[in-house]
């Protein structure tokens, strides 16, 4: 990627713009190749899930992730360059799509600043391979016209352009300095928000449990596999599909999820063709900044005390169950295992933390390890993808009994989505805690982990008190 520097990103005038999209369409003319022109730029206070609700189009793609806590947010849509991929070598063949797309790119702006310079949004099924009906494929992969960004309190926009060695020059100059003009102090009034709708509007008239047999059966199938050997830990899943009188409004569940969960990663992904899968997951895959990796193994569950006292007393009996602990272990070294096949030592502490969600707790243990120079992102993200916290111990055995107890693909439920960038660095997070809208559709997915010493009572009442978060935030109380 080419990278012109720029001191003055809060000061462009249209005449630089009109010379930098003029140098890189000569770019395009001699490399007989479409050139991604990214302009960065920080401005003042943006709202990125705001301006994602104001100006997104129905019928584009678009990404959105956020963790409120931590105040940092990321939106992206209207698709400039996008990649479809299935199969075993989708993570390597989405890979050369970005390497292809960035040997084209040139790019102006402080690309030190946050969030700055062209990003990849993307996001891989549970599955390697789905089926034709699927709502989003196997690997998915778009660099977007816009994205806005919050990282504290500092915010930025980028402009992502394709200059074509023939294209209208003055109608991509005006388009662009159009945009400038709007991100550089948006106009929230001008683009207002739809107004919530309010409770009695959203009328569910079907409530089902999909699956050809009981969850419970699904449980003691894999206890009677367990107890032969076949594996050591499988996750199961189930799916609550609710069917309302009028168009779920994914982006107002979007805002109600980051309001509940505000430690989690806020997250949707649009296909552009009336799908949006969102969720508030407490769990990320990888994180990649200045060469330092952060992954965690997040296993075992318990519910949250009603007082001081009770949600104590649940902690406690999770930090010393048995049962939390192995299960909890297996994920944590499984991902340290597949870190070392990349060359990639990682640490953790001796045992686990809580992590106090909501409405639920977590045994969680933090991982990290220093990434060398030429180990790219994807590579690590595909051999941890998917890890035993969705899938299961060992992991093919377990990958390959699920489809004879569930009776549906995942989809992106417990798949992996995210960003990255031209330094190789990202964020992917583990697609859990989630639902799949489709117009006045929703299904809502929640998994449990199944060892030796579970019950099928006992995984019910988790997969219930996750399913139970999700369908209060798509129908809240008035």
């Amino acid at each position: 990627m080419q990278i012109i520097p720029s001191d003055n990103v809060r000061k462009y005038r249209k005449d630089d713009l009109r010379l930098f999209l003029s140098a890189c369409r000569e770019a395009a003319i001699e490399k007989e190749h479409f050139q991604l022109a990214s302009i960065s730029m920080e401005v003042d206070f943006i709202e990125p899930l705001a301006v994602l609700d104001s100006i997104s189009e129905a019928g584009e793609q678009h990404f959105y992730v956020e963790r409120p806590s931590k105040a940092q947010a990321l939106a992206g849509a209207e698709a400039l360059a996008e990649g479809h991929f299935s199969g075993a070598e989708r993570f390597q063949a989405l890979k050369d799509f970005a390497e292809d797309i960035l040997k084209n790119t040139i790019a102006v702006g402080d690309l030190s600043a946050p969030f700055a310079g062209p990003h990849f949004f993307t996001a891989f099924t549970f599955e390697s391979t789905v089926s034709g009906e699927a709502a989003f494929p196997a690997a998915s992969v778009f660099v977007p016209r816009w994205q806005v960004s919050r990282m504290g309190n500092r915010y930025g926009a980028v402009a992502n352009v394709r200059i074509e060695a023939d294209g209208d020059l003055d109608s991509v100059v005006d388009r662009v300095w159009t945009a400038y003009e709007k991100f550089t102090v948006f106009n929230y009034e001008a683009n207002p928000q739809r107004d919530p709708p309010a409770a009695t509007e959203i009328k569910v008239v079907k409530d089902t449990e999909l699956g050809e047999r009981p969850f419970a059966e699904l449980v003691e199938a894999a206890l009677a596999d367990i107890g032969n050997g076949s594996y050591d830990k499988i996750v199961l899943s189930r799916v609550r599909e609710l069917v309302a009188a009028s168009d779920w409004q994914p982006l107002e569940v979007l805002n109600r999820l980051r309001g509940r969960f505000n430690d989690c990663y806020t997250f949707s992904f649009g296909n552009g063709k009336g799908s949006s899968f969102i969720g508030a997951s407490p769990e990320r895959l990888l994180k990649i900044r200045e060469g330092r990796l952060r992954t965690e193994a997040i296993a075992g569950s318990a519910p949250r005390g009603a007082t001081a006292a009770d949600d104590a007393r649940l902690a406690r009996a999770l930090l010393n169950s048995k049962k939390d602990l192995w299960e909890h272990a297996c994920v944590r070294d499984s991902i340290i295992r597949r870190l070392f096949v990349r060359g990639i030592s990682g640490r953790s502490r001796s045992g686990p933390n809580l992590l106090p969600l909501a409405n639920v707790q977590h045994l969680r243990t933090p991982i990290e390890a220093e990434v060398k120079r030429g180990v790219p992102l994807l590579d690590i993200a595909e051999e941890l993808h998917p890890t035993p916290a969705v899938g299961g111990t060992p992991r093919e055995a377990a990958l390959d009994a699920l489809p004879k107890l569930e009776s549906s693909q995942r989809g992106l439920y417990a798949g992996a989505l995210g960003w990255f960038n031209h330094l190789n660095e990202g964020e992917l997070i583990v697609g859990i805690r989630s639902a799949l809208i489709q117009g006045k559709t929703v299904q809502l997915y929640a998994g449990a982990g199944v060892v030796d010493g579970s019950t099928p009572q006992g995984e019910i009442s988790e997969t219930d008190m996750k399913l139970r978060a999700l369908y209060e935030a798509l129908v809240p109380e008035g």
